[in-house]
């Protein structure tokens, strides 16, 4: 006899930002990316690794921000290995650079702040400082490299992990991020 449990589909994680709210199409793009990495590989939430992963996969500028193909590839190589073996250990753990303090309540973070439900602390800081950044260009709207700028500039978030893990300096790449975000404007 089969068991008839009626299967309880997975809900979307939300986003911290609406896609109107600042996001160009290809970013809400990646954001959707990493929801699904997140959901895929059984994470609670959406940490600044899955969004890494996202962007470099959907925006070309982001990947011409790194050191040519073999750092590019190491870094790929360290993004798809997490959901078989390297970064299991984040598996069921809250990722927090100490970029925004972390809420012990979830009940109450959800008050607090109900957008960040489903999204690492570090995650929901890299989003705001990706749009804080294209503010600062006076463009309504955050790009890729605003992103990956931002992630990198977070030396304690896993994303920053993996990049020394694959030896790339996360520090270089965040400068390198800004420069072309800044060609890209002209």
């Amino acid at each position: 006899m089969q068991n008839r449990t009626p299967r309880i589909p997975e809900q979307p994680t939300p986003n911290p930002v609406d896609a109107d709210a600042g996001l160009t199409v290809e970013l809400a793009s990646v954001v959707t990316g990493a929801r699904r990495r997140a959901l895929r590989d059984g994470d609670r939430q959406i940490d600044t690794a899955h969004l890494l992963h996202s962007l470099i996969e959907s925006d070309p500028a982001v990947r011409e921000a790194f050191d040519g193909g073999p750092q590019l590839a190491k870094v790929l190589g360290y993004l798809v290995q997490r959901s078989i073996g390297y970064g299991l250990r984040w598996q069921g753990a809250v990722e927090d650079s100490r970029a925004v303090p972390v809420v012990r309540d979830p009940a109450a973070d959800v008050v607090r702040n109900p957008a960040a439900e489903g999204w690492s602390p570090s995650a929901v800081t890299a989003m705001e400082d990706a749009l804080h950044r294209a503010g600062l260009r006076g463009e309504p709207r955050a790009r890729g490299l605003d992103l990956l700028a931002a992630l990198a500039a977070d030396g304690e978030c896993r994303a920053v992990e993996v990049l020394g893990r694959a030896g790339v300096d996360a520090r270089w790449l965040s400068g390198r991020a800004v420069e072309r975000t800044a060609e890209v404007s002209r």
